[in-house]
């Protein structure tokens, strides 16, 4: 993973200096920007050329994404959609030939911009985290559910592997009063995590009180051994990839962090399994574990979680209708 980033970096420079430079002036017209970045990026190989390339140019020109369609749509060039902005029109060409090199490397369009929506939320993310999935978001769905069919009030949750906070800090900002602790053992990952909690607490001020970084293996026994019996809700998305199913996109193989991706196991199943039990010790009676899996570990998640003493289990579906995440309550 570190490899394959620092090689994206090291060679930005060379492939750069390698390709016919775009005029550094603002009369380029954002129509054709976005044409030549989207060709670009398609001779790359990228799977969707031309939304990056728009998404790339918003982000050099501090634009929205309406409004660079809005531009492109009236013929307009860059320095008209900068106009009033806080960057000039040379600055924010250079910044997109920038970033159209880091994509054409490969590098995931989230790390390249800083940042991944979640739900309500900007989650800010690099080299060392995972980046957060739309598909994840169900996990929050489904929780907050339990939380409000169960009337609880100031929930305590806790978000096993929590990565950049992702799930965690949605289920902070969506429930008033919930108490919510992510446990993260990577302190890369974990430094992402102090981060978000510090954006997000710019905006919702009670997230310092009420959401609590534990840097500690989320299937270790003593970790938040304090809490034991005492949980309502535990989510994770754990690691849960075959070693031997290696992830077919490219930007997943060589970037995300292996350590958030493979589950320990030929079948990825150790630890999710390790999950589990960590949970059921959490968990009080009738607390519920929400942990997202592979589609092939659907049958074998439900049957392990009942070993584990969950008097109830079962799988959901994702939104492309496979076996995605295990609900089992305690």
């Amino acid at each position: 993973m570190a490899s394959a980033t620092d090689e994206a970096t090291d060679g930005m420079d060379d492939a750069a200096a390698a390709r016919p430079q775009m005029p550094g002036d603002g009369a380029q017209a954002v129509a054709d920007l976005i044409a030549v970045g989207g060709d670009r990026l398609a001779q790359a190989g990228v799977d969707t050329p031309r939304h990056d390339a728009k998404l790339l140019l918003a982000e050099a020109t501090r634009a929205s994404l309406s409004d660079v369609d809005k531009a492109a749509l009236l013929g307009d060039d860059v320095a008209r959609l900068v106009d009033g902005k806080s960057i000039d029109a040379a600055a924010a060409l250079a910044d997109y030939s920038a970033m159209l090199a880091r994509r054409e490397r490969r590098e995931p369009l989230q790390y390249i911009v800083g940042h991944a929506p979640f739900r309500y939320l900007d989650i800010k993310v690099g080299p060392g985290v995972f980046i957060p999935r739309q598909e994840t978001e169900l996990l929050v769905d489904e929780a907050l559910g339990w939380i409000t069919r169960g009337g609880m009030y100031c929930p305590r949750v806790v978000d096993l592997c929590a990565g950049s906070g992702a799930i965690g800090l949605s289920i902070a900002t969506e429930v008033p009063g919930a108490q919510v602790w992510g446990v993260e053992k990577d302190v890369l990952a974990a430094q992402w995590t102090r981060r978000n909690v510090s954006e997000v607490g710019a905006t919702f001020p009670d997230i310092t009180a009420n959401y609590h970084l534990e840097i500690a293996d989320a299937t270790c026994p003593t970790t938040l051994a304090q809490l034991d019996g005492t949980v309502d809700v535990v989510v994770s998305n754990p690691p849960y990839i075959p070693l031997t199913d290696v992830p077919e996109q490219f930007e997943v193989r060589e970037y995300d962090p292996q350590t958030a991706l493979y589950g320990g196991s030929a079948d990825g199943m150790m630890v999710p399994e390790r999950i589990i039990v960590r949970a059921a010790a959490l968990l009080r009676a009738g607390g519920v574990l929400i942990m997202e899996h592979d589609v092939t570990q659907a049958d074998r998640t439900v049957a392990f979680a009942r070993a584990s003493g969950f008097a109830d289990a079962r799988t959901e579906i994702d939104l492309t209708g496979r076996p995605r995440y295990l609900v089992a309550t305690r």
